[in-house]
């Protein structure tokens, strides 16, 4: 498949994607959420956290997607639940605030690039998006992508990094963990 056409085909998907989910699981979700909330705080959690691996699950099914038929560079994977939890496949999806993308202020040039108000989702001015089980990241597709953490950060390193994103390193501080 052309190019172009793949690329058209992932702004289709990735439309019909953020309609139909977002729109009825955030209302529904909502909604659950205030219920147990004023009856029941255990069953509040318990349902946030489901919320938030069903989540993770749909990132995991969409990116199986992207592989196979929307960039369709490994349309005959089969990955099972061993190797999809060994992330043993082509490609990598690094999200940002985990150890592979520490800095948390990242969210915000996603956000500029994504434009997540338009599905609903918000940014707390830490970084956190709302609704809680919102998902965002990277796709990686080259074949030596595999996941990584960052070691320490050492002051030179840090102020480096500072000084490319046009920030004190005092602000990165905020972002950035040592």
């Amino acid at each position: 498949m052309p190019f172009a056409r793949r690329l058209r085909a992932s702004r289709r998907f990735r439309h019909r994607l953020r309609r139909s989910v977002c729109h009825r699981c955030r209302r529904k979700n909502r909604k659950i959420i205030a219920h147990y909330q004023a009856t029941d705080h255990y069953k509040a959690l318990l349902y946030r956290s489901l919320a938030d691996r069903i989540a993770e699950a749909a990132a995991e099914l969409v990116h199986a997607r992207v592989r196979k038929e929307i960039w369709g560079y490994a349309p005959d994977e089969h990955v099972d639940c061993r190797r999809a939890l060994r992330a043993s496949y082509r490609g990598i999806r690094p999200a940002v605030g985990y150890p592979s993308l520490p800095d948390q202020s990242a969210i915000f040039m996603l956000d500029r690039l994504l434009r997540l108000s338009e599905i609903g989702i918000s940014l707390t001015a830490n970084g956190a998006m709302s609704p809680p089980s919102s998902i965002c990241g990277l796709m990686l597709a080259h074949p030596d992508a595999h996941y990584f953490t960052i070691g320490k950060i050492y002051p030179d390193q840090r102020a480096d990094y500072a000084a490319r994103r046009g920030i004190s390193v005092e602000q990165l501080a905020k972002w950035l963990p040592e």
